[in-house]
């Protein structure tokens, strides 16, 4: 590992303040970024994100996508978490926090709005930078592709519906631009892309040492990824300190908590650290592009749902951080997996 990655923690939490000094002394620049989006995708994030994700596909072996899912313990774990356990901890988290531990600090109507937009992040678990996780963690390229890909077309079906359920709202449009144009950007074209530049390559040496050449941009990305986001919500974060503080306890807890949960069954349920660390990652990351999008045509643009969500996009990357850091600590612990790899089934 270089001294840049060994690092990664510090030059994010400087990229973290770089970002929030760009967004107080550059506002026009900020504007100008935050002003190229299509469908609430932001276009320069966009292609951030797909120089992180690209990497990760050029190691997709698409003749070993029929043979993942002979094991389907990992992909049992995401769906169980990520539909049936998170959605649902996390509208209770908001309950408990902004009805009652906060409930003398939040004015009741904000509160609403707050748990509004908790409930939201937890129904739309992460499409793309779970594939950046998984690498950082040295999961399983093929595996990921597949849980991802499984978790969009359930995603599909039961956004809307617990989303109504939790909410309590019968009438929830979902933005399907926005959800086909993440998985057209962040996951089709970078698998395209990464097929085609295994077949230009060829030997299994010439794309190993493709993927490290290419592996620093992934990285240079992710921080250049943190600056904006900072950067487009930096006088939000000076501005309303104390609430952007409180929204964030509830997110924390759930995300270490959801982490726990799938990490632990993981880890009892035999599976193989490779996919046991983004099956856990894939639960704990939220599509906040899609959940920012529903909060502003719910409830507005400057809604305290909209804020929710906006918080749970600056929280995100640090404690995906500290996850990664967790999850490649405790690789040791998993090193005598039962579950056998793609390989082993072919032979």
């Amino acid at each position: 590992m270089s001294v840049f990655e060994r690092y990664l923690s510090l030059w994010i939490a400087l990229a973290m303040a770089a970002g929030i000094a760009i967004g107080s002394f550059a506002p026009g620049l900020v504007q100008a970024i935050a002003a190229a989006e299509v469908a609430n995708v932001n276009l320069v994030v966009a292609v951030l994100i797909w120089a992180m994700v690209y990497p990760m596909m050029v190691g997709v072996d698409p003749g070993s996508l029929r043979d993942v899912v002979k094991q389907p313990k990992g992909l049992a774990i995401t769906l169980v978490v990520n539909w049936l356990i998170k959605p649902f901890t996390m509208a209770a988290l908001g309950v408990l926090f902004f009805e009652y531990v906060f409930a003398d600090l939040i004015a009741p109507a904000d509160a609403q709005q707050y748990i509004a937009g908790l409930i939201l992040l937890g129904a739309a678990p992460c499409t793309a930078m779970v594939f950046v996780w998984s690498h950082l963690t040295k999961g399983d390229e093929n595996y990921t592709l597949l849980q991802v890909s499984v978790n969009d077309i359930v995603m599909v079906f039961a956004f809307a519906p617990i989303v109504a359920f939790l909410l309590g709202v019968t009438d929830i449009s979902v933005p399907w631009q926005t959800l086909v144009l993440s998985v057209v950007l962040f996951v089709a074209l970078p698998l395209a892309a990464g097929v085609w530049t295994r077949n230009r390559l060829g030997s299994a040496e010439r794309i190993e040492a493709f993927r490290d050449r290419v592996k620093p941009w992934g990285v240079v990305g992710l921080i250049a990824t943190v600056v904006i986001l900072f950067g487009l919500q930096g006088q939000v974060i000076l501005d309303r300190p104390m609430v952007i503080a409180l929204i964030a306890v509830p997110i924390l807890i759930q995300s270490y908590g959801i982490f726990a949960v799938a990490y632990t069954a993981a880890f009892a349920l035999r599976v193989p650290h490779r996919i046991a660390a983004p099956c856990a990652l894939i639960g704990t990351s939220n599509f906040f592009e899609l959940a920012v999008a529903v909060a502003i045509s719910l409830f507005g643009l400057n809604s305290g749902a909209a804020l929710a969500t906006v918080v749970g996009v600056l929280v995100e990357v640090p404690v995906m951080l500290s996850l990664v850091a967790f999850a490649n600590r405790t690789r040791g612990s998993f090193a005598e997996r039962s579950e056998q790899s793609p390989e082993d089934v072919r032979a």
